[in-house]
């Protein structure tokens, strides 16, 4: 499984498109996602090894300078970050939830993993940009003493990077919640 992961954000869809393009091009990576994110930016995630992903990125930055508004390549992933990014984690509806919110999909991606190498959680869901306003939202279940610890440093790196919006933490979700997630 790849365990290395490199976002891109830009201020333009066109040169979105065309920068997804080139990233796919140019070394052996994979798309996670492409797509216009709120309001009017295009985010790109990428996987694939690190020193793929890192020159997927750089090739981008150089060529798209002008058009990026944030970037990171993030390695060592865990293996459930990146299966939740591809939307295909099953994750059962129990224990205590836990959620982050941010400001960026990179800062999101970054708390996400901090999160599940922090305690015994599992992530349930983890969304990036689309239909939020350009924000992220990782939720992680567990039990009610990891799913804090695990919040905690997820948030407080984000909070330290000035990207945290909030968090949460519900020790026993009801079961209409838990049906609506």
């Amino acid at each position: 499984m790849f365990k290395s992961i490199g976002v891109i954000e830009l201020k333009s869809i066109p040169k979105g498109v065309e920068a997804t393009d080139a990233a796919l091009k140019s070394a052996g990576v994979q798309m996670v996602s492409a797509h216009p994110a709120c309001p009017g930016k295009y985010e790109i995630i990428l996987t694939g090894s690190i020193s793929n992903v890192t020159a997927s990125v750089s090739h981008v930055l150089s060529k798209f300078d002008g058009y990026v508004i944030d970037s990171s390549v993030m390695g060592r992933i865990d293996e459930q970050v990146i299966t939740a990014l591809f939307g295909t984690q099953k994750t059962e509806k129990k224990g205590s939830l836990g959620l982050i919110e941010t400001f960026s999909a990179a800062t999101t991606i970054k708390a996400a993993d901090i999160a599940v190498k922090t305690a015994r959680v599992e992530i349930f869901d983890l969304r990036v940009s689309r239909g939020m306003g350009g924000k992220g939202v990782v939720m992680i279940t567990g039990e009610v003493g990891d799913v804090t610890a695990a919040v905690e440093a997820g948030s407080n790196y984000a909070k330290t990077s000035g990207q945290l919006s909030s968090y949460s933490i519900i020790a026993a979700p009801h079961e209409e919640l838990w049906n609506q997630l």
